[in-house]
């Protein structure tokens, strides 16, 4: 009897480790993607500063990239208090506790249960005793074997999706730290402007004072002192507008740091350097480097994997359950060793009736799978745009620099001159007063397109997928 049993066992474990190597999924490959022509490098041509080589500046930790002390701190404070970043983490905990139940899943379930029942006979039915009582402790196990690979497939679908959440998190603190760069930066170009409406509003006082001298020596009008008077007070609603953008841009900043309103620390932007070479790798870096690319393909590995769960529901299941536990219909005798039992079942479950449902579920399945791959390619070819677009800025910033550089001179030796000539009678004062204007509009866009410049390198950073290192 013994040796029939064993007999048995021995087919039966043979049957099942026969069952559980046929796995009917199909194991993930990456889709082959162009990306030699990705983006754009011709901007490189004409900057000594761009440099093309295999190594990415995505690479670098941003607190290698950035030299300010005071920006470090402030990015390292968002890093821990920021709102998006914390709501990530606990996307983080959410799907690792999903990754873990669907481990889980290989193992039996396991069920304790304590049950009394009394169940009154009739008399008419022939039993010899009309009210029965019974009482039943004991333990139920039930086993799914992974035969075709669902259980496999689900749990690497539910790593996938664990892993779409490490890299939205990484996504997230790239873009925190792009945007407190930007705004610090920003906010240092509103200090400059400010220095130089201060400047402006003192050099027009003085310049108030000579026009209306001028007019007491009968070389200029009331005209001149009226539209001089109207400069100053224009240099004056420059720094009004300025402070008030200041409050806002201070009150953002607060916000990316989780923190309440409150005045912000900064060096001016004329000291800002980012001496970093802009290096952009190769395009096929990308795929590393950046959070969201990387994001987008643990989605179509999640679909993937959905897509095999879907298909090995085509197949038949085999469960194994068994039971064991003490029964009796005394309690006296609950806890005697006559009172055990034990059961153990196993069955194959194959659908019929809803194999419509099932075509349906894995029909769905390919279709969201088709969808992922394409989103995949369609954020992969926006990362190769948004790194082409941030060369050709950064190209374009460099070469305005130059020129309002020399527009700046320019104005302000035409102002010197017109003053100059105006004492002396030799100018009207209309072209004093454009040649002001022209050299403050000048001097303020200067330092707007010093702040684009260095933006632009924050923009590639981040283009590039770096930040979360």
């Amino acid at each position: 009897m013994k040796k029939k049993q064993g007999k048995r066992l021995a087919v039966t474990a043979t049957l099942l480790i026969f069952l559980s190597s046929c796995y009917v999924g199909r194991q993930y490959q990456r889709p082959e993607l162009n990306t030699d022509d990705l983006y754009r490098t011709d901007a490189l041509v004409d900057s000594a500063y761009l440099e093309m080589d295999s190594v990415s500046m995505a690479d670098l930790s941003w607190q290698n990239l950035f030299a300010d002390p005071l920006l470090k701190q402030y990015i390292q404070t968002g890093l821990t208090n920021n709102i998006d970043i914390r709501i990530a983490l606990k996307n983080i905990d959410i799907a690792n506790a999903y990754l873990k139940q669907a481990g889980a899943a290989f193992g039996p379930s396991v069920y304790a249960n304590l049950n009394y029942g009394i169940a009154h006979n009739s008399k008419n039915g022939g039993a010899a005793v009309t009210d029965v009582n019974q009482f039943q402790l004991g333990a139920n196990l039930s086993w799914e074997a992974d035969i075709w690979g669902k259980l496999k497939s689900g749990e690497r679908a539910a790593s996938a999706n664990y892993l779409q959440t490490v890299e939205a998190h990484k996504a997230v603190k790239t873009r925190l730290v792009a945007n407190i760069a930007s705004l610090y930066y920003q906010l240092g170009a509103i200090s400059d402007q400010v220095s130089i409406a201060q400047e402006t509003i003192v050099s027009r006082d003085s310049s108030l004072i000579t026009t209306k001298a001028l007019k007491v020596a009968g070389q200029v009008t009331e005209v001149a002192v009226k539209q001089t008077e109207a400069q100053l007070y224009d240099a004056q609603l420059i720094l009004v507008n300025l402070r008030e953008q200041e409050r806002s841009l201070e009150n953002a900043f607060c916000m990316l740091l989780n923190e309440p309103p409150h005045s912000i620390d900064r060096n001016a932007l004329s000291q800002q350097e980012i001496n970093t070479p802009l290096r952009t790798g190769v395009a096929a870096q990308l795929l590393a480097n950046r959070p969201d690319v990387r994001q987008a393909e643990y989605g179509l590995i999640y679909a993937f994997e959905l897509t095999n769960v879907a298909k090995s529901n085509f197949y038949p299941s085999l469960t194994i359950s068994a039971g064991a536990g003490l029964q009796s219909l005394d309690i006296k005798n609950w806890l005697d060793i006559n009172s055990l039992f034990a059961n153990i079942t196993g069955g194959l479950l194959q659908p019929i009736t809803n194999r419509r449902q099932i075509k349906t579920a894995y029909a769905v399945s390919q279709m969201q799978q088709e969808q992922a791959l394409l989103n995949y390619e369609q954020i992969l070819l926006q990362a190769g745009n948004e790194v082409s677009n941030t060369l050709f800025d950064y190209q374009s910033q460099t070469k305005t620099i130059d020129l309002e550089k020399k527009k700046y001179d320019a104005y302000k030796t035409a102002v010197n001159y017109s003053e100059q000539l105006l004492i002396n009678g030799l100018a009207n004062y209309l072209e004093v007063l454009t040649a002001r204007q022209n050299a403050l509009a000048t001097q303020l866009n200067l330092v707007n397109t010093r702040y684009a410049q260095l933006q632009s390198i924050v923009n590639l950073y981040e283009a590039l997928g770096g930040g979360w290192q």
